[in-house]
């Protein structure tokens, strides 16, 4: 089955990343992703835009808000 990894907009987390990825899941378009641990302890693969995948490092963090998208603290 299908796993959606794009961050909805009512989404509220944050946590460190652990592993950056990307790849051409469709043939034509690249997708950008990271892994984060969450303050919980739970990992989670996100989908996140290009311009912020260039901008992390493994061990940053990430924070997602409510009606916002993922940034870098």
């Amino acid at each position: 089955m299908f796993t959606s990894r794009k961050v909805r907009q009512d989404d509220a987390w944050e946590g460190a990343v652990t592993e950056k990825s990307r790849g051409m899941l469709d043939g034509s378009n690249m997708y950008h992703f990271v892994k984060v641990r969450r303050a919980d302890g739970e990992n989670v693969k996100v989908r996140i835009s290009r311009r912020l995948w260039k901008a992390v490092a493994v061990g940053d963090r990430l924070v997602k808000r409510p009606g916002s998208d993922p940034v870098k603290e």
